[in-house]
C-alpha cells in the first residue's frame, strides 16, 4: 500500500499541473486533479495486484519496460475518459491523454525502479 501511495501523491502533482497548464482553469484543472489520478490510483492498485498474481506476469516483474507500457495503457485510457467526461470535448480528452500519461509514464518508470532497489536493499538487510 505505501507503494500505492507514493505513485498517487506523484501522480496528483503531475495532474494538477497539467491539467492547468493546458485549460487555465483552476476549477477544472482542479477536478481533473483530483478523479483521473484517484481513478488511476485504484487502477494502480489492481494492475500491482495482476503483475503480482498471474504467474507470467509476476515472472517478468523485473521487465520494467514491459510493466510499464502495460500501466501506460490503463492510463491513456483512464485520462482520456475523464478528461472527455469533464469537459466534453474529444480533442481536451485526446491532449490530456497523451501528455498527462507520457509525463506520468516517466514518473511510473522511475518509482519502479526505485522500488525495485528499495525491495532488493530490504532483502539484503533481512539476509545479514
Amino acid at each position: 500500500m505505501k507503494k500505492t501511495l507514493t505513485f498517487a501523491s506523484l501522480h496528483f502533482t503531475i495532474a494538477s499541473l497539467i491539467a492547468y497548464l493546458l485549460t487555465g482553469d483552476i476549477l477544472l484543472s482542479s477536478l481533473v486533479a483530483l478523479i483521473e489520478p484517484s481513478v488511476n490510483t485504484v487502477a494502480f492498485y489492481f494492475h500491482e495486484k495482476i503483475w503480482a498474481r498471474v504467474p507470467a506476469l509476476k515472472t517478468r516483474q523485473w521487465m520494467t519496460q514491459i510493466k510499464t507500457a502495460s500501466f501506460a495503457t490503463v492510463h491513456f485510457s483512464v485520462a482520456f475518459t475523464v478528461v472527455y467526461l469533464l469537459t466534453g470535448d474529444a480533442f481536451i480528452g485526446g491532449v490530456m491523454a497523451l501528455i498527462e500519461p507520457s509525463v506520468n509514464t516517466v514518473a511510473y518508470y522511475f518509482h519502479e525502479k526505485v522500488w525495485l532497489r528499495r525491495n532488493a536493499d530490504l532483502n539484503l538487510a533481512h539476509a545479514h
